[in-house]
């Protein structure tokens, strides 16, 4: 305890804040609860007048700081600090805005602050939602602040405040450069409070900050309010990952975890404990860690619920609640169940029978009322917030969830378990950050409610303890900004201070802030690299002849080989895709590779045009779903017939066992002697081949003894040449690199009409200027042009979903198109492209991204008013069905996408008309539930 004399000093220490901060005094008084000493500084200097940066761990609380702008812009004291120009503003008219990344934050924090301040003082705006947009408090996202800035909306009188949620977005490379905008572009007037995840450069962006917004607080806080342990799962044992706190620090991982996976990695190379079934005989057993539904039930057992289990697969996700569900895992009490069934039964009642049907919803609420879900972006948008509200009260103890949770709603856990610390980006499997690990582990232990949170990475022979352990302990995850100069960014700028001034702005920016200062490191490896070059050149040198002259003949010889064998695999493609066109219902195949390997059925052939055949099959094993063309290596062989009836129903479990027992009552061999036989294209014939390896042959250095060791060097050589050439282009691009890009930019626009030969805006610019989408000039030229003109609603929708729709994985062949004015329509937008992109290679610009075509088939079926089977049943998708997630998410952009051609002053009034009646025509359905939801 501590004396009478301590407390008086603490009391006096206290009223003297009081009476220097009363608007924090006020403010903490309401909350209820004791401020964090990171908070108070935070609030202080906020009080003081100055701008702030918040890094701290997630769930820390850094949003009271965001909460404490509110509280200053209503309070509205006539003695805080006012621009000039709005000194005779009324104190109730200042404002504030509090932007976050995504729309579903927004829609939490609105909530969050009517629940506080009343609905009167809070608005929102996004793009689904304008509520109260005149108000003293609105939330947005942080695009819709971006626009309102262009714009000159006069929304923006008499703010005070913005609050930048998540910060740390201006890192994202597809929409980080709008936080850099709004940051460049606000008014000095307006104090800006930045709420950033722990980074490990929070100076450099704070002394960014300085130079573009002025005097900038910088508040680090390492700090979680629920001590978070970290485990590993090895087998059915749990270990920590450290033996205490100072063994944290120092990455020491706890000796008996290490003893323990070192002796089952050694056993596993031993081959011990290997099964007698189909994998005996291999190298080595398989490891088998434990299944999804034992991790779950030991974490129930060990009172760890409610849990997230990242699964950084869609189809791993939906696949770990049918585990569960087989394992009969019932995580609920019948009360919790049937206040699970009455919350789900509320929200879906606008939804028709047929519709929950295609969309899974019986099997998803049995997973739910037994406490299991997915969650990832592939589900209706509103079975995930369904998800989302049923597992913060409790009702739902496990989700299985891909890392975009991460970055969602505030959804904290008890216990938090990865599955694998590998994970797909889009382009390849990559290892997990540190700052990833952190921002997955950071949803465990929730404030108020648990003492401690927990981390659980499961254990395999490729996961290393002390890896694990630096993913924990490291906290070098720096900001890097992904910003760029786009077609609007360029027009508006001009349009707003001119060329010269725009090209300052850009130069101010933290991309070439950091751009600057990286020139100096880089310029140090290119002097590194070519000391090392000269070395390795030295080890390869041959006393036989000239090593570098016989080295190109043997990279010469590879080039023309994988050439070769790319050119065998476009003929094999070729004859897979004839044989799978002339397939018929009944037809008994043999799928040869993939997971679907063995005998199939055909039950529909799919012939309807949709790009590239992909056959309906049920194979022996009772799988039901398309296939395509990518899993046959060889031509698909019609081996037998059977009969299918006629209204056979692929989802009945019944009937998809009966017809599977037919097939393999076929008596045909599951794998046909053959397995995956790839027919093997004889590279020796080829004539430039045989010409290069005759002059490998006669060279002098061939029969050099050390021929081996010195292919070595000149190939790390070669390597090292390569990076060093990427180095250089970096260091040359780099100085001055923005000013550069928007030169070209600006010329490519002054070229095209957009710009005058002035500087000034034409029409053309204006109307650039109001177009928010990635392929902005595209659209601009597509509305110039007249592309669009002349479609019906359906049309239109599907036209302009080629310029919006990126596929999440690359398909080889083209999408079909609907006959007629669609596909000549896509076919004019694909020639534009196609001008715009060599401008941009002849001026070293960035491509814009090409059109992708798979989402017209789609969104034209559901604009026609096509039932929603069908309409997912028509996506280009490898596997197979369209995600009702996905098919809701790209439908709102192109509604997005067709609200601004209703706006546009650059579009015909006719073609303004049919957009909508078009957007009429998309909102229905799911993206009606989606939008009430």
């Amino acid at each position: 305890m501590s004396s009478p004399a301590e407390r008086y000093a603490a009391a006096r220490r206290k009223a003297a804040q009081a009476a220097q901060f009363p608007a924090l005094d006020e403010f903490a008084l309401e909350l209820g609860f004791d401020l964090d000493d990171f908070q108070r500084e935070a609030c202080q200097s906020l009080e003081r007048g100055s701008g702030v940066l918040v890094c701290a761990p997630t769930g820390a609380g850094k949003t009271v700081v965001g909460e404490f702008a509110v509280h200053l812009a209503l309070r509205g004291r006539p003695d805080d600090p006012l621009p000039a120009a709005d000194a005779r503003t009324p104190p109730a008219r200042r404002k504030c805005f509090y932007t976050t990344p995504i729309k579903a934050l927004s829609n939490q924090k609105y909530h969050d602050l009517v629940a506080r301040y009343g609905a009167e003082q809070v608005g929102l705006l996004t793009g689904d939602n304008a509520i109260n947009g005149d108000a003293p408090v609105v939330v947005m996202t942080t695009e819709v602040l971006r626009n309102m800035l262009y714009a000159g909306s006069s929304t923006l009188q008499g703010l005070a405040y913005v609050v930048m949620d998540e910060v740390h977005y201006l890192a994202d490379r597809f929409r980080g450069g709008v936080w850099e905008e709004v940051i460049i572009h606000l008014p000095a007037s307006v104090t800006l409070v930045s709420l950033s995840a722990t980074v490990s450069n929070a100076e450099e962006f704070a002394d960014w900050l300085v130079t573009v917004r002025g005097e900038t607080a910088v508040v680090v806080s390492e700090h979680r309010p629920v001590p978070l342990w970290q485990h590993m799962l090895v087998g059915k044992r749990m270990f920590d990952l450290f033996h205490d706190a100072d063994a944290a620090r120092k990455h020491d991982v706890h000796p008996e975890l290490l003893r323990y996976t070192r002796e089952t990695a050694r056993r596993l190379e031993l081959g011990e404990g290997r099964s007698a079934g189909p994998g005996a005989g291999r190298r080595g057993p398989r490891w088998r860690g434990p299944s999804r539904p034992d991790i779950v039930d030991r974490l129930d057992r060990e009172g760890l619920l409610p849990a997230i289990l990242f699964i950084f697969s869609r189809a791993g996700c939906a696949a770990a609640v049918q585990q569960c569900l087989a394992a009969g895992l019932r995580l609920t009490s019948a009360e919790e169940r049937a206040e699970i069934r009455r919350v789900v039964e509320s929200r879906v009642t606008a939804i028709p029978g047929e519709d929950l049907t295609v969309l899974g919803y019986w099997e998803w609420l049995d997973g739910l009322e037994r406490g299991l879900a997915a969650h990832h972006a592939g589900m209706l948008p509103v079975f995930k917030e369904i998800v989302e509200e049923l597992f913060v009260r409790g009702l739902v103890k496990a989700v299985f969830a891909t890392e975009t949770l991460a970055l969602g709603i505030n959804m904290p856990a008890r216990c938090v378990v990865l599955e694998r610390l590998v994970k797909y980006n889009g382009e390849a499997h990559v290892d997990l950050t540190p700052g990833e690990y952190t921002q997955l582990t950071g949803r465990a232990g929730r404030r108020g409610i648990d003492v401690e949170g927990h981390a659980v990475v499961v254990w395999s022979p490729e996961t290393d303890p002390r890896q694990v352990a630096g993913l924990a302990s490291t906290r070098t995850y720096p900001l890097r900004s992904s910003f760029r100069p786009s077609y609007n960014m360029a027009v508006n700028l001009v349009g707003t201070v001119g060329a010269e001034p725009a090209r300052a702005l850009l130069e101010s920016s933290f991309a070439q802030f950091q751009a600057d200062r990286s020139v100096v490191g880089l310029a140090r490896q290119v002097q590194r690299n070519t000391e090392t070059i000269e070395a390795y050149g030295a080890e390869a040198a041959c006393h036989h002849g000239d090593f570098d002259e016989y080295f190109a003949l043997r990279v010469a010889i590879a080039d023309r080989e994988k050439a070769i064998a790319r050119q065998g695999q476009t003929q094999r493609k070729a004859a897979a895709v004839a044989s799978l066109e002339r397939l018929r219902v009944g037809d008994v195949i043999r799928v040869p590779s993939g997971r679907r390997a063995g005998l199939a059925v055909v039950l529909d052939p799919a012939t309807g045009g949709f790009g590239e055949p992909r056959p309906l099959v049920l194979t022996q094993d009772r799988w039901a779903g398309r296939v395509s063309p990518g899993d046959f290596t060889t031509p698909a062989e019609v081996l037998a017939r059977i009969r299918v009836p006629k209204h056979f129903n692929h989802r009945s479990p019944g009937a998809r066992r009966d017809l599977a027992a037919e097939v393999s009552g076929t008596g045909l061999d599951r794998h046909g002697g053959r397995r995956g036989g790839r027919s093997r294209q004889v590279t020796g014939e080829d004539h430039q081949i045989t010409q290069l390896r005759t002059e490998l042959r006669h060279h002098p250095c061939h029969a050099c003894p050390e021929r081996e060791e010195h292919a070595r060097w000149a190939e790390r050589r070669r390597r090292l040449e390569r990076d060093t050439e990427e180095l250089r282009e970096r260091v040359s691009g780099r100085t001055g690199s923005l000013a550069r890009t928007f030169d070209r930019i600006v010329a490519l626009l002054t070229e095209r009409g957009y710009l005058a030969r002035d500087g000034a805006v034409t029409d053309a610019g204006r109307m650039l200027g109001r177009i928010w989408t990635e392929a902005d000039l595209l659209v601009a030229e597509c509305l110039r042009r007249g592309v669009w003109n002349g479609l019906s609603p359906a049309e239109l929708a599907a036209a302009v979903s080629v310029v919006v729709f990126e596929a999440r994985r690359d398909v080889d062949e083209r999408a079909s198109l609907p006959r007629g004015p669609v596909a000549d329509a896509v076919d004019e937008t694909l020639k534009l492209w196609g001008e715009i992109e060599a401008d941009e290679a002849a001026r070293g610009l960035t491509a814009t991204r090409e059109p992708d075509l798979g989402f017209a088939w789609p969104v034209y079926r559901w604009a026609r008013g096509e039932a929603l089977a069908k309409v997912l049943g028509s996506g280009h998708e490898i596997d197979g069905e369209m995600p009702a997630g996905d098919f809701v998410r790209w439908a709102r952009q192109v509604v997005d996408l067709l609200g601004q051609i209703a706006d546009s002053g650059g579009a015909t009034t006719e073609l303004r008309s049919t957009a909508r009646q078009a957007i009429a025509a998309v909102n229905r359905g799911v993206l009606a539930y989606h939008t009430s939801a």
